[in-house]
């Protein structure tokens, strides 16, 4: 039980961030800034290579069709 013993007190809310999630709500998002966090995903998860550029990715994701 010791191990799961990080999981027994929750922090206290944070009513300043709660505000800000009320404010978000039903905001719609763009397909550009859609397609940019797409492109920051991919990004952020890809392997440490250093052939692996943001500008790498996007050119990827451009060729990428997907289909509903």
């Amino acid at each position: 039980m010791a191990a799961r013993k990080q999981f027994m007190n929750r922090p206290a809310r944070n009513q300043k961030l709660l505000e800000l999630l009320d404010k978000k709500k039903g905001v719609e998002v763009s397909e550009v800034e859609l397609a940019a966090q797409r492109i920051s995903f991919a990004y952020g998860n890809a392997s440490g290579s250093e052939n692996i550029t943001k500008a790498s990715v996007t050119a990827a994701a451009g060729k990428i069709r997907m289909f509903a």
